[in-house]
């Protein structure tokens, strides 16, 4: 029986067939979805930072950013039997989600960035992404066929 799975701010989940992963208000956040097409396994981060070395409490709150969240996500898929050498990635989310004058303050835009940094670290390419621009998203992934749907009340539905 399927189930959709939650990812909440600052979590993760891995799971086969039939399961869907969903998570809900992508804004500067970034949602990243892993998946080994071979056994089905997927997995789905919800990252808020960038970065954990900038963080006072960034070893209390791995989940929270890009550079601690995705190998936290690689070894729970490996053990569910997903192999690290055929991961692929599909990212959503890094919004500008204030009109600010400072690149300081985009917040959006360096998760992006870091979420690259941090899969490129990892050797997981990535083969489709929905980032950017000033619009939240809610992403569903489904592990079955490897699609991440994007739903966005401001620009409607896509299938990556």
């Amino acid at each position: 029986m399927m189930a959709n799975l939650t990812i909440g701010i600052s979590d993760l989940k891995v799971c086969r067939p039939p399961d869907v992963l969903v998570t809900y208000a992508l804004g500067s956040c970034v949602g990243i979805c892993l998946l080994d097409s071979v056994t089905e396994v997927g997995g789905l981060s919800h990252i808020m930072l960038p970065d954990s070395t900038q963080a006072t409490n960034g070893a209390a709150t791995p989940m929270r950013f890009a550079d601690t969240a995705i190998p936290m996500l690689v070894n729970e898929m490996v053990k569910l039997g997903a192999s690290r050498s055929r991961l692929k990635a599909k990212i959503a989310g890094g919004a500008v989600m204030f009109a600010t004058t400072s690149d300081r303050f985009n917040i959006g835009e360096r998760n992006v960035a870091a979420v690259k940094a941090a899969l490129r670290k990892e050797g997981i390419p990535i083969i489709a992404e929905d980032t950017g621009l000033n619009y939240g998203r809610t992403v569903f992934f489904y592990p079955q066929t490897g699609i991440m749907e994007i739903k966005a009340a401001a620009k409607g539905n896509k299938q990556l």
